[in-house]
Protein backbone atom coordinates (compact mmCIF):
# COMPACT_ATOMS: atom_id res chain seq x y z
CA UNK A 1 0.00 0.00 0.00
CA UNK A 2 1.40 3.41 -1.00
CA UNK A 3 2.09 6.02 1.65
CA UNK A 4 0.72 9.56 1.38
CA UNK A 5 4.17 10.78 0.34
CA UNK A 6 4.34 8.17 -2.42
CA UNK A 7 0.86 9.14 -3.63
CA UNK A 8 1.90 12.80 -3.83
CA UNK A 9 5.08 11.86 -5.71
CA UNK A 10 3.20 9.70 -8.23
CA UNK A 11 0.55 12.38 -8.72
CA UNK A 12 3.28 14.98 -9.15
CA UNK A 13 4.99 12.98 -11.89
CA UNK A 14 1.62 12.51 -13.58
CA UNK A 15 0.93 16.23 -13.42
CA UNK A 16 4.35 16.97 -14.93
CA UNK A 17 3.79 14.48 -17.76
CA UNK A 18 0.40 15.97 -18.68
CA UNK A 19 1.73 19.53 -18.35
CA UNK A 20 4.76 18.92 -20.59
CA UNK A 21 2.74 17.12 -23.25
CA UNK A 22 -0.09 19.65 -23.42
CA UNK A 23 2.31 22.59 -23.26
CA UNK A 24 4.23 21.27 -26.26
CA UNK A 25 1.01 20.64 -28.18
CA UNK A 26 -0.26 24.15 -27.43
CA UNK A 27 3.00 25.86 -28.31
CA UNK A 28 3.41 23.84 -31.49
CA UNK A 29 -0.23 24.68 -32.38
CA UNK A 30 -1.19 21.00 -32.56
CA UNK A 31 -3.85 22.19 -30.11
CA UNK A 32 -5.16 25.32 -31.77
CA UNK A 33 -6.34 28.43 -29.91
CA UNK A 34 -9.86 27.89 -28.59
CA UNK A 35 -9.61 24.09 -28.55
CA UNK A 36 -11.58 22.54 -25.66
CA UNK A 37 -9.68 20.76 -22.90
CA UNK A 38 -12.07 18.38 -21.19
CA UNK A 39 -10.77 16.89 -17.94
CA UNK A 40 -12.60 13.59 -18.42
CA UNK A 41 -11.28 13.05 -21.93
CA UNK A 42 -7.77 14.08 -20.91
CA UNK A 43 -7.92 11.66 -17.98
CA UNK A 44 -8.85 8.88 -20.38
CA UNK A 45 -6.15 9.90 -22.83
CA UNK A 46 -3.38 9.92 -20.22
CA UNK A 47 -4.72 6.98 -18.25
CA UNK A 48 -4.82 8.75 -14.90
CA UNK A 49 -7.26 10.36 -12.51
CA UNK A 50 -8.63 13.85 -13.01
CA UNK A 51 -6.57 15.32 -10.14
CA UNK A 52 -3.18 15.45 -11.91
CA UNK A 53 -4.92 16.57 -15.10
CA UNK A 54 -6.60 19.42 -13.22
CA UNK A 55 -3.29 20.41 -11.62
CA UNK A 56 -1.58 20.40 -15.02
CA UNK A 57 -4.32 22.66 -16.42
CA UNK A 58 -3.83 25.05 -13.49
CA UNK A 59 -0.13 25.26 -14.32
CA UNK A 60 -0.93 25.92 -17.97
CA UNK A 61 -3.39 28.62 -16.90
CA UNK A 62 -0.62 30.27 -14.86
CA UNK A 63 1.50 30.23 -18.03
CA UNK A 64 -1.31 31.99 -19.89
CA UNK A 65 -1.75 29.02 -22.24
CA UNK A 66 -5.25 27.91 -21.19
CA UNK A 67 -8.34 29.81 -20.10
CA UNK A 68 -11.23 28.77 -17.85
CA UNK A 69 -14.52 30.13 -19.14
CA UNK A 70 -17.41 31.33 -16.92
CA UNK A 71 -19.16 27.98 -17.53
CA UNK A 72 -16.06 26.31 -16.03
CA UNK A 73 -15.02 24.77 -19.34
CA UNK A 74 -11.32 25.03 -20.14
CA UNK A 75 -9.96 25.95 -23.57
CA UNK A 76 -6.60 26.65 -25.13
CA UNK A 77 -6.05 30.41 -24.73
CA UNK A 78 -6.75 32.48 -27.81
CA UNK A 79 -4.05 34.72 -29.29
CA UNK A 80 -4.72 38.42 -28.77
CA UNK A 81 -3.92 39.69 -32.25
CA UNK A 82 -5.40 43.09 -31.42
CA UNK A 83 -2.78 43.51 -28.70
CA UNK A 84 0.16 42.65 -30.94
CA UNK A 85 1.27 46.24 -31.71
CA UNK A 86 1.96 46.97 -28.04
CA UNK A 87 3.51 43.51 -27.61
CA UNK A 88 5.87 44.13 -30.54
CA UNK A 89 6.78 47.54 -29.15
CA UNK A 90 7.81 46.01 -25.82
CA UNK A 91 9.58 43.08 -27.51
CA UNK A 92 11.63 45.37 -29.74
CA UNK A 93 12.65 47.51 -26.77
CA UNK A 94 13.81 44.44 -24.84
CA UNK A 95 15.79 43.09 -27.80
CA UNK A 96 17.59 46.44 -27.88
CA UNK A 97 18.30 47.02 -24.20
CA UNK A 98 19.47 43.46 -23.53
CA UNK A 99 21.70 43.21 -26.61
CA UNK A 100 23.18 46.66 -25.94
CA UNK A 101 23.71 45.80 -22.29
CA UNK A 102 25.41 42.50 -23.15
CA UNK A 103 27.89 44.34 -25.39
CA UNK A 104 28.94 46.42 -22.38
CA UNK A 105 29.89 43.46 -20.21
CA UNK A 106 32.28 40.51 -20.21
CA UNK A 107 31.55 37.04 -18.90
CA UNK A 108 33.21 34.07 -20.61
CA UNK A 109 30.93 31.50 -18.98
CA UNK A 110 27.73 33.20 -20.16
CA UNK A 111 29.21 33.65 -23.64
CA UNK A 112 29.78 29.90 -23.80
CA UNK A 113 26.14 29.42 -22.83
CA UNK A 114 25.02 31.85 -25.53
CA UNK A 115 27.07 30.00 -28.13
CA UNK A 116 25.68 26.64 -26.99
CA UNK A 117 22.11 27.91 -27.43
CA UNK A 118 23.04 29.32 -30.82
CA UNK A 119 24.31 25.90 -31.90
CA UNK A 120 21.03 24.36 -30.71
CA UNK A 121 19.15 26.96 -32.75
CA UNK A 122 21.23 26.32 -35.88
CA UNK A 123 20.76 22.56 -35.51
CA UNK A 124 16.99 23.00 -35.10
CA UNK A 125 16.81 25.21 -38.20
CA UNK A 126 18.68 22.57 -40.18
CA UNK A 127 16.31 19.88 -38.89
CA UNK A 128 13.21 22.07 -39.53
CA UNK A 129 12.19 21.35 -35.92
CA UNK A 130 10.00 24.36 -35.13
CA UNK A 131 9.49 23.52 -31.46
CA UNK A 132 13.26 23.16 -30.93
CA UNK A 133 13.82 26.43 -32.80
CA UNK A 134 11.44 28.24 -30.46
CA UNK A 135 13.05 26.74 -27.37
CA UNK A 136 16.62 27.48 -28.49
CA UNK A 137 15.74 31.01 -29.62
CA UNK A 138 14.20 31.71 -26.23
CA UNK A 139 17.22 30.40 -24.36
CA UNK A 140 19.61 32.32 -26.64
CA UNK A 141 17.98 35.67 -25.97
CA UNK A 142 17.48 34.99 -22.25
CA UNK A 143 21.20 34.23 -21.96
CA UNK A 144 22.01 37.54 -23.67
CA UNK A 145 19.73 39.29 -21.17
CA UNK A 146 21.53 37.54 -18.31
CA UNK A 147 24.84 38.78 -19.68
CA UNK A 148 23.43 42.32 -19.75
CA UNK A 149 23.11 41.97 -15.99
CA UNK A 150 19.78 43.61 -15.17
CA UNK A 151 17.54 40.98 -13.55
CA UNK A 152 14.42 43.11 -14.10
CA UNK A 153 15.09 43.19 -17.83
CA UNK A 154 15.78 39.46 -17.83
CA UNK A 155 12.51 38.67 -16.05
CA UNK A 156 10.44 40.92 -18.30
CA UNK A 157 12.10 39.74 -21.52
CA UNK A 158 11.66 36.10 -20.52
CA UNK A 159 7.97 36.74 -19.95
CA UNK A 160 7.63 38.41 -23.36
CA UNK A 161 9.45 35.57 -25.10
CA UNK A 162 7.26 33.00 -23.37
CA UNK A 163 4.08 34.89 -24.22
CA UNK A 164 5.19 35.10 -27.84
CA UNK A 165 5.99 31.43 -28.42
CA UNK A 166 2.84 30.75 -30.41
CA UNK A 167 3.33 33.94 -32.41
CA UNK A 168 6.85 32.72 -33.20
CA UNK A 169 5.34 29.39 -34.24
CA UNK A 170 3.15 31.22 -36.74
CA UNK A 171 6.20 33.16 -37.88
CA UNK A 172 8.15 29.99 -38.63
CA UNK A 173 5.13 28.56 -40.42
CA UNK A 174 5.32 31.42 -42.93
CA UNK A 175 8.53 29.76 -44.12
CA UNK A 176 7.00 26.26 -43.98
CA UNK A 177 9.54 25.75 -41.17
CA UNK A 178 12.37 26.17 -43.71
CA UNK A 179 13.87 29.10 -41.86
CA UNK A 180 16.43 30.90 -44.08
CA UNK A 181 20.07 30.73 -43.02
CA UNK A 182 19.87 34.51 -42.66
CA UNK A 183 18.23 34.14 -39.26
CA UNK A 184 21.01 31.92 -37.96
CA UNK A 185 23.52 34.43 -39.32
CA UNK A 186 21.76 37.30 -37.55
CA UNK A 187 22.34 35.57 -34.23
CA UNK A 188 26.01 35.09 -35.15
CA UNK A 189 26.31 38.79 -35.94
CA UNK A 190 24.80 39.63 -32.55
CA UNK A 191 27.35 37.40 -30.84
CA UNK A 192 30.19 39.07 -32.76
CA UNK A 193 28.99 42.56 -31.80
CA UNK A 194 28.64 41.56 -28.15
CA UNK A 195 32.10 40.00 -28.05
CA UNK A 196 33.57 43.08 -29.75
CA UNK A 197 31.86 45.36 -27.23
CA UNK A 198 30.29 47.27 -30.12
CA UNK A 199 27.22 48.69 -28.42
CA UNK A 200 25.92 50.65 -31.40
CA UNK A 201 26.25 47.69 -33.77
CA UNK A 202 24.54 45.45 -31.21
CA UNK A 203 21.69 47.96 -31.06
CA UNK A 204 21.35 48.14 -34.85
CA UNK A 205 21.29 44.35 -35.14
CA UNK A 206 18.65 44.07 -32.42
CA UNK A 207 16.45 46.64 -34.18
CA UNK A 208 16.78 44.84 -37.51
CA UNK A 209 16.21 41.42 -35.93
CA UNK A 210 13.00 42.56 -34.25
CA UNK A 211 11.81 44.46 -37.32
CA UNK A 212 11.99 41.51 -39.69
CA UNK A 213 10.08 39.29 -37.23
CA UNK A 214 7.38 41.93 -36.76
CA UNK A 215 7.12 42.56 -40.51
CA UNK A 216 6.80 38.86 -41.35
CA UNK A 217 4.09 38.26 -38.74
CA UNK A 218 2.18 41.38 -39.78
CA UNK A 219 2.26 40.20 -43.41
CA UNK A 220 1.02 36.78 -42.30
CA UNK A 221 -1.87 38.26 -40.34
CA UNK A 222 -2.87 40.59 -43.17
CA UNK A 223 -2.75 37.73 -45.69
CA UNK A 224 -3.91 34.64 -43.87
CA UNK A 225 -5.88 35.40 -40.73
CA UNK A 226 -9.20 35.12 -42.55
CA UNK A 227 -8.45 31.40 -42.80
CA UNK A 228 -8.22 28.86 -39.94
CA UNK A 229 -4.78 28.60 -38.34
CA UNK A 230 -3.06 25.43 -39.52
CA UNK A 231 0.65 24.79 -39.14
CA UNK A 232 2.88 21.77 -39.43
CA UNK A 233 4.41 20.19 -36.38
CA UNK A 234 8.18 20.37 -36.09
Amino acid sequence: MQSDAENVRVRGSGTQSVYVTLRREILSMALEPGSPLDEVRLSERFGMSRTPVREALLRLAADGLVTTLPNRNTIVATIDFAGLPTYFEALTLMYRVTTRGAAQRRDAAIMRTIRAHQKDFADAVLARDAFAMIEANREFHVAIAELAGNPYYTTFFTRLLDEGRRILRLYYSTFDDRLPRQYVDEHEEMIAAIEAGDVEQADRLAIDHAAQIVRQIQDYIARDMDRPVAVKLG
